[in-house]
């Protein structure tokens, strides 16, 4: 403790802080090595810049060097990656894929196989710890049947790993190494004091790292779409959320590293890209000489003063991002109401491969829920984001988030949610019973005083209200048109397709040669994942529509017609092959089209 406080007044940087204590503090076993600390690096060497150099030259008393990212060793040195949580946690185990491998390591295909095997954790809610306290357990009880020598390390990532360091390493001794968010370019040290027989830990959050230097490695099952991490943290602080004590402050990478990255997607061949961030539209890259300065949806406030400044804000970012391909699709998640501005809709709008799916997390539909939640805006302030939406994306699907039993939360407060949905009728919803998480604003000055049955029922309400809202908006969209991205062979048939369209939704269809192009006298073509396939909705199916493919087409042939136009090109070819008159067009496609 004493050396990171040490480091952080001399102005090392936590990454840098980390790797020190890693190779010196982490090196004080007891014996004669504290003797031959002695002649190690001091604090003069520490403040001149020559501690690494000394440090290395520190030997065990095997004589094995001391080195700061040692390599994997030559027998044993798989690993394998159990990801639990959100899209951000998906992103991340490719990041530590890249690491592990760059240091060595060989993936293994299950955690049987692999002598390494990492959780990487999810610590938002109760439900998601104790998925992995399970797990954790579950492999215990197998490494205790296996000899000594064939025993699996097991090591704890991600949000969980921060929130309970001490309860995994000493109270339940389940693993051997624990690292929080931003350690895992350290990954291969802490495993090299790991096989030394120490326990390893890093859970040190950093105000700068961002993994935009490292080339993520993703599964090579699915070249179709990519998530692509361009800020890290959260500096919302909502009185009922973990993420900034789990996953530290905003810091957003370099614009420029983020569009590189997506050329690389491209040229391999990817047809869509998933933007991810804990607080995604409060994007802000200060060091390109982008012009522009922070702002906030109408209505809102922002609890976090320190935004100010030019740069490269969400709206820029999503423009240069739409500009690599304009047939990649764009989406992102998560983002924060208060940053939907004008000029974020506004380039949705003009972009025709950004996709009119948005997420608008309201957690509540009460104002006096919302101001203990501190979110920041009122249930009226959110209705206008609503409004302003559905006037320039008419259509675009709205998912959202809500939690029920908040502290303190009344039966009143529970009807204000209930009656928000039925004005806003979102296309999906992640809701939740409230889940009191330690740390938090809420934890320190509130009190958990809805009963559980209570949270249960008022649950239960607003999941039906949801199921119900959605039962009669899909309704009525058979017959619509939609542009799908064909994503795989759908599961349950090899004779089927399956993808998603522009609003999110699930489609399936038959994998039959249809016209290639809008027009009349295209040949016909055999689809696959990729493609861009212009469907007509039959009929719903648990939240999935059933679909007849009419053309394969492009994003910019479908979204340069306009609504007449389409009516015009693709009216007969419809009508020949649904044996019908073309149904009204989409409400996903955009307005600017229709005039």
């Amino acid at each position: 403790m004493m050396l990171r406080r040490t480091a952080s007044v001399l102005g090392l940087s936590n990454r840098g802080c980390c790797r020190l204590l890693h190779s010196t503090s982490s090196l004080l076993h007891r014996g004669p090595l504290e003797q031959k600390l002695k002649d190690g690096p001091s604090l003069q060497d520490f403040i001149s810049g020559t501690a690494r150099n000394k440090s290395t030259d520190l030997k065990h008393e095997d004589n094995e060097s001391v080195v700061s990212v040692p390599r994997a060793p030559s027998t044993g040195s798989s690993y394998f990656v159990e990801t639990y949580g959100c899209q951000m946690n998906i992103s991340d185990t490719e990041i530590v894929s890249s690491i592990m491998q760059g240091a060595g390591y060989q993936p293994a295909q299950t955690a049987e196989e692999a002598k390494v095997v990492f959780l990487n954790t999810c610590a938002i809610r109760d439900n998601a710890e104790q998925k992995v306290w399970h797990r954790l357990y579950e492999i215990k009880h197998t490494n205790k049947k296996l000899p000594a020598q064939d025993r699996r390390v097991v090591g704890v990532l991600g949000c969980m790993a921060e929130r309970l360091k001490d309860k995994l390493l000493e109270s339940e001794q389940l693993v051997q190494l624990v690292a929080g968010p931003d350690a895992y370019r350290d990954l291969p040290t802490l495993l090299h004091a790991v096989q030394g027989g120490e326990q390893a830990i890093n859970v040190q959050l950093s105000v700068d790292e961002t993994y935009a230097d490292v080339a993520p490695v993703r599964p090579s099952a699915n070249s179709i779409s990519a998530f692509v991490s361009i800020m890290r943290g959260c500096n919302n602080m909502c009185s009922y959320c973990i993420v900034p004590f789990t996953r530290g402050r905003e810091r957003s990478r370099p614009a420029k590293s983020i569009v590189d990255e997506i050329k690389v997607l491209r040229d391999q061949g990817f047809k869509e890209v998933m933007l991810l961030g804990q607080n995604v539209n409060s994007y802000h890259d200060g060091t390109d000489e982008g012009t522009s300065s922070y702002q906030l949806a109408k209505g809102f406030r922002d609890m976090y003063k320190l935004r100010s400044g030019g740069g490269v804000r969400f709206a820029d970012l999503l423009d240069r991002v739409a500009d690599v391909d304009p047939e990649m699709r764009v989406r992102f998640i998560s983002p924060h109401p208060k940053d939907f501005t004008d000029d974020v809709l506004h380039v949705i709008k003009e972009r025709p491969n950004i996709c009119n799916s948005l997420h608008i997390p309201a957690q509540s539909g009460s104002t006096t829920v919302l101001e203990r939640m501190r979110r920041g805006y009122t249930r009226e302030a959110y209705l206008e984001l609503i409004d302003r939406i559905r006037n320039l994306l008419p259509g675009a699907g709205l998912s959202t988030d809500f939690i029920s039993g908040f502290c303190g939360e009344t039966e009143e407060e529970h009807q204000d949610t209930i009656s928000l949905m039925n004005q806003v009728i979102y296309d999906q919803a992640f809701m939740f019973a409230y889940s009191l998480r330690e740390k938090t604003h809420a934890h320190r000055t509130m009190t958990d005083d809805v009963l559980p049955e209570v949270k249960s029922r008022r649950l239960q309400e607003v999941m039906s209200t949801f199921h119900s809202n959605l039962a009669s908006k899909l309704a009525g969209d058979v017959g619509q048109l939609h542009l799908v991205l064909v994503d795989k062979i759908s599961r349950k048939s090899a004779d089927e397709l399956s993808g998603r369209s522009d609003t999110n939704r699930k489609c399936v269809f038959a994998n039959v040669p249809v016209r290639n192009g809008l027009g009349l006298d295209g040949e016909t073509v055999q689809m696959k994942p990729g493609d861009y396939v212009l469907v007509r909705v039959d009929s719903i199916a648990s939240q999935t529509y059933r679909c007849t493919p009419v053309a394969r087409t492009t994003i910019q042939e479908w979204s340069s017609a306009s609504i007449q136009d389409r009516r015009a090109r693709v009216g007969s070819e419809i009508e020949s092959i649904l044996g019908s008159v073309a149904s009204p067009i989409s409400h996903s496609f955009r307005a600017s089209n229709a005039s």
